[in-house]
């Protein structure tokens, strides 16, 4: 086998470098958010329902990046803390509208100015036009990756 058919020097692979960007935002994203009592997982959907009222439980663990069942205790959890409302019964259909209360608009204001800072820092070496060609570059590899095989 060449070396260009493997991944080669773990330094020199794009995706290896990826991959730590994405634990070292996680691990970050997780510290400032842990004051908050708030996981990464409950901040994604917290920020989802803030942009997407009444957006539907696929939608939500599709969006957050976890299993439809990890998503309905995130919900739960948020749920019994009082930062967000869902139906005993769907109105009409299967899909329960979820909407966040006033503590949960709050609580989301508050997280997502910790983990804006937390990007802020991150991206700080890039200049404006470096952060939007990266987040142009990375949405261009996103488009061209194989669709995925379902979790579920």
């Amino acid at each position: 086998m060449s070396q260009e058919q493997t991944v080669g020097e773990l330094e020199q692979s794009v995706g290896y470098v990826l991959k730590q960007a994405q634990a070292a935002l996680h691990s970050a994203m997780d510290a400032v958010l842990r004051p908050l009592e708030l996981t990464v997982s409950q901040y994604a959907c917290l920020e989802l329902l803030g942009r997407y009222p009444g957006i539907s439980n696929s939608e939500l663990a599709r969006g957050a990046f976890v299993t439809r069942q990890s998503m309905n205790l995130v919900l739960r959890g948020l749920q019994d803390r009082g930062l967000l409302t869902r139906p005993e019964r769907a109105p009409h259909g299967r899909v329960l509208p979820t909407q966040l209360t006033g503590a949960g608009q709050d609580k989301l204001h508050a997280a997502s100015v910790a983990v804006r800072a937390v990007e802020r820092q991150m991206f700080a070496p890039l200049s404006a036009e470096g952060q939007c060609r990266l987040r142009n570059d990375l949405a261009a590899c996103v488009a061209a990756a194989p669709p995925a095989t379902s979790k579920e």
